[in-house]
């Protein structure tokens, strides 16, 4: 078995967690009450040194960081919403019962699109929308799908066209990403 030598002589910086997300938003007030109501967030206290209109929510082990940004116009509207993308930027969080969120989504009037992802018989269900700013989240079941470190992926590299496709347990991105790795480990021996 070939072992990979670690290339960088930096260690990774000591981080614990993900702490908050920030974002700018047109009316503090309007996703306060978002983040409260549909997310579930709760209100905490914010240092009272910020001389800017913002708001400080936590819950989940995350925090979430509002601040009103003033160079948008009050009478600047989007003339039309940004398109649910799924493969655009997004939070995520985790959820007990995708069908039971969108019920309570279409109960309430919002717009969301879903998306399904499958792999080796694993399901996860996702659901996105978005936040009164246009900024998209998504709500899911990912702990359907387990969280494998490309090391313990097998690995079939595709050195002729002979070769049949083997049952790997990792996706086709995570294939490229090794199979790159071991042609440059190749190159760099030589």
């Amino acid at each position: 078995m070939m072992e990979i030598e670690e290339v960088s002589n930096y260690e990774a910086l000591p981080l614990l967690s993900l702490n908050h997300v920030s974002l700018l938003c047109r009316s503090v007030l309007d996703s306060m009450r978002f983040y409260e109501e549909i997310l579930g967030f709760v209100l905490i206290k914010r240092p009272s040194s910020f001389k800017f209109n913002g708001a400080w929510l936590y819950n989940y082990g995350i925090g979430i960081h509002l601040i009103e940004n003033p160079s948008i116009d009050d009478f600047d509207t989007i003339v039309e919403p940004r398109p649910i993308n799924p493969k655009d930027n997004h939070i995520s969080f985790q959820c007990r019962d995708v069908g039971l969120v969108k019920r309570r989504l279409e109960d309430m009037g919002m717009k969301y699109v879903t998306a399904v992802v499958e792999d080796e018989g694993n399901r996860v269900d996702q659901v996105f929308f978005h936040d009164p700013d246009g900024y998209m989240i998504e709500l899911c079941n990912c702990e359907n799908i387990p969280i494998l470190p490309l090391s313990s992926c097998s690995f079939k590299p595709r050195l002729s066209s002979f070769n049949r496709a083997a049952p790997t347990t990792c996706g086709f991105m995570e294939n490229m990403m090794m199979e790159s790795l071991s042609m440059d480990i190749l190159n760099i021996s030589f």
